[in-house]
């Protein structure tokens, strides 16, 4: 090592045990918070802090305790800020789901109907299973390049379980979409399984063929364009996309799986050509969807002009700006708006209820926890050594960003709806499931991107070395 790489005199790298310490005590303030949100909520229905409190904390506690044992135990080097970021999302997304149980329980009793099931038990059992997921992940995988051989069986299970929906007699179709399957009971979102999948197979093909990728073609106003025979797997993955358009009407995936094979491949080659092509093609493709499929010209005209239909299509975007307008600044407190009002406020609308009941103020607090989360995987891919792992990171970062900003864009009409659920927050077990082994795998490349790096000399060797040239010393003075 030489001078420069050298720390300065009286700096103190933080150790595993210290980063592990930080980590367990963020922790425990995010449990903290989202207990205190829990006795919020009872105080304002039933003015009492609800008998299950204790239990719930306790089950978050335990759960995410586990979490961070396992991270301490075989990926003590991981970046510490990212898991206590998870924690408090997913216990807020936990208390404002059994928050809108609530609602549904009183409007029933208004209406003289059935009480309808509670959905926040049934969310706790799904977080249970990711965070077992994220413990299994990080226990089996203890290497991330591991991953690079299953490059293309990645691709073949990515694709067969995004086109699973279209397959007749399991497939449903919800709100014009075809995404789910129904496995027995369970309803399950397959493209949630798909987004990873897709991810390391990008990740993995790009490290392949990055050389030949980022050969340049001719040169038209000053930019470098790919050549012709480079352009098939732009086009593949561009008629991919339309064919998840055209099949299932999801709007949200496909934007999704295009956008991160075309920002993948512009880290990997650093052509921006690839990106002005990528975003032509999308510009193309968007244009064709919105003239060829009803669900994307309702979605647009929705977003164009909300208030044309306000009782009818435009009903829910209305309602969740009004429920924005009346939280203002600071929100009506939890418990005390009328989220409900919203359709699909557990999934789809969930930050609509944040902005009524918390107000811009907590809005901007959640999207800071994401932006937080996002700016540390970046950050890993910087660090990482290897390049499947840089890609790798930069994908599962960019995909958590693009999920918060077409969700958020869409409730606040910046950009038409695509359906796309609000990662740890929204109801939906795919979703949370596949978060979970998200950060799992962003984890386990932090770790080897924050892990010093091996001595090139055995410490022992190293010592008998400097012994040896000691004694030449002195017996040559």
């Amino acid at each position: 090592m030489t001078a420069a790489a050298l720390p300065p005199a009286g700096t103190v790298t933080p150790g595993p045990r210290t980063r592990r310490g930080t980590e367990l005590l963020l922790v425990g303030f995010a449990v903290l918070i989202a207990v205190l949100a829990y006795a919020a909520v009872g105080l304002a229905q039933d003015d009492r802090i609800p008998s299950g409190t204790l239990g719930y904390g306790g089950g978050l506690a335990a759960l995410f305790l586990t979490a961070h044992l396992a991270v301490r135990r075989f990926a003590p080097y991981a970046d510490p800020l990212i898991l206590p970021c998870v924690a408090l999302l997913n216990g807020l997304g936990l208390v404002l789901i059994r928050r809108l149980d609530y609602d549904a329980i009183e409007r029933a009793k208004a209406r003289g109907r059935a009480l309808p099931g509670a959905d926040a038990p049934q969310q706790l059992f799904w977080t249970g299973l990711g965070v077992a997921l994220f413990v299994g992940l990080l226990v089996v995988v203890r290497d991330h390049t591991t991953l690079s051989r299953y490059t293309y069986t990645s691709a073949a299970l990515g694709l067969f379980f995004l086109l699973l929906p279209n397959v007749p007699g399991i497939g449903r179709t919800i709100n014009g979409a075809r995404l789910w399957i129904r496995v027995g009971p369970l309803q399950v979102q397959p493209s949630e399984v798909s987004k990873l999948l897709l991810i390391l197979f990008f990740a993995g093909y790009f490290v392949q063929k990055r050389d030949a990728l980022a050969l340049a073609g001719r040169r038209v106003l000053g930019v470098d364009l790919p050549r012709a025979r480079d352009l098939g797997p732009v086009l593949l993955a561009w008629g991919a996309s339309l064919l998840v358009l055209l099949g299932g009407n999801d709007l949200g995936s496909s934007l999704l799986f295009f956008a991160l094979f075309v920002v993948m491949l512009y880290v990997a080659t650093e052509r921006t050509s690839w990106l002005l092509l990528g975003v032509g093609l999308f510009v193309a493709g968007s244009l064709l969807a919105y003239r060829v499929i009803g669900h994307v010209q309702d979605r647009v005209d929705i977003w164009l002009h909300p208030f044309r239909d306000a009782s009818g299509k435009g009903y829910q975007l209305v309602q969740g700006l009004f429920g924005f307008g009346t939280g203002g600044i600071s929100g009506t407190g939890l418990g005390e708006g009328s989220p409900g009002t919203v359709p699909f406020a557990k999934t789809d609308f969930i930050l609509a209820t944040i902005g009524e009941e918390l107000g811009l103020v907590g809005v901007m607090a959640v999207l800071l926890l994401f932006a937080l989360i996002v700016e540390r995987g970046l950050r890993t891919a910087l660090g990482c050594r290897d390049p499947f792992g840089k890609l790798l990171a930069v994908g599962l970062s960019f995909a958590l960003c693009l999920q918060v900003f077409v969700i958020a864009g869409g409730v606040t009409g910046l950009v038409p709806l695509t359906g796309v659920t609000l990662p740890w927050l929204s109801y939906g077990g795919s979703s949370i499931v596949a978060n979970w082994v998200l950060v799992g795998l962003l984890l386990r490349i932090s770790d080897a991107a924050r892990r010093p790096a091996p001595s090139p000399i055995a410490p022992d060797t190293a010592r008998a070395v400097l012994e040896d040239a000691r004694t030449t010393i002195v017996r040559r003075s």
